[in-house]
């Protein structure tokens, strides 16, 4: 089977502190780095082991996992096994970018977010050029914070042409952003993509390749379709985990976040984003189906 993990495990500490993140500036505690330092090799040996099937990986941490060496390790060892066709990780790219140096960097795949009351945008472009002229797939984010669209703009023009740009909408805090339609055409002309991150799409009893060929993992193994619907279906470490792997319509009402509507087949950004699903680097950028 051809599958693809979205894994995130206990981490949740992060060096940044935006004010928007609930895990901001948190820390977590050695028994915590050490659970999810076990679990993550854990992880690793399972994916190793099953050459039988052929595996992409997404590391998805709710902090930042980018500057811990096992997770460097990880994505090095999986880069490394001629079963695994693509190791992705989100990060702020804070941490160091030796470990490209013993990957198959063609098969590395980085989703880096750009935080500008964090990081200065020469280092954080810096680092972006360094990747993208080892063969590193890389996508580059920013949060749509109308303030932050004069940086975003500049972003863009110092970043090389061929890294694609996106512009995550924010509709999930306590206050969301309110758009203007000024600020909508802003940020298309940035990422063509905005218009489909802005929208709640409609996903109830739709078809999606969640929990078929697409699944979450957590620390223990447990599997769920993806991180937005919480029953388990399974467990990674049983012998035959990927008999709970079928097509299931979705059951929730509405899908907002890319890691979770990217793999709803109406949408049709699996053509899209083709092998770059996972790192959300796109093949092209047509114009795509929003209406509900």
């Amino acid at each position: 089977m051809d599958l693809r993990i979205l894994y995130r495990g206990p981490l949740e500490s992060c060096n940044y502190g935006c004010s928007y993140c609930p895990f901001a500036k948190r820390v977590d505690d050695r028994d915590t780095l050490a659970r999810d330092r076990a679990a993550l090799t854990r992880f690793v040996a399972r994916v190793l082991e099953r050459d039988d099937h052929r595996f992409g990986v997404f590391f998805t941490p709710w902090g930042e996992a980018g500057n811990r060496r096992w997770y460097q390790d990880a994505l090095v060892a999986l880069s490394r096994a001629p079963h695994v066709d693509r190791v992705a990780l989100q990060t702020n790219l804070s941490g160091s970018l030796r470990f490209v140096e013993d990957a198959v960097p063609e098969k590395l795949g980085l989703w880096a977010t750009y935080h500008p009351e964090w990081v200065t945008r020469s280092r954080f472009v810096a680092k972006v050029r360094a990747l993208h002229r080892a063969g590193v797939h890389v996508s580059v984010g920013v949060v749509g914070f109308r303030r932050f669209a004069e940086e975003a703009e500049a972003l863009r023009k110092e970043l090389p042409e061929s890294v694609y740009l996106w512009i995550n909408a924010v509709k999930s805090t306590p206050a969301p952003e309110p758009y203007g339609g000024e600020d909508v055409a802003r940020f298309t002309r940035l990422d063509p993509l905005f218009p489909v991150n802005l929208v709640e799409h409609e996903s109830l009893g739709h078809s999606c390749r969640a929990g078929a060929s697409v699944f979450s993992v957590d620390g223990d193994g447990t599997m769920r379709r993806c991180h937005f619907v919480r029953t388990p279906i399974g467990n990674l470490y049983e012998p035959e985990f990927e008999r709970t792997l079928f097509e299931r319509p979705c059951p929730n009402a509405r899908c907002g976040c890319h890691i979770g509507y990217a793999h709803l087949d109406r949408l049709g950004l699996a053509g899209v984003f083709g092998d770059g699903i996972l790192e959300r680097v796109p093949r092209r950028l047509p114009v795509v189906r929003t209406a509900e």
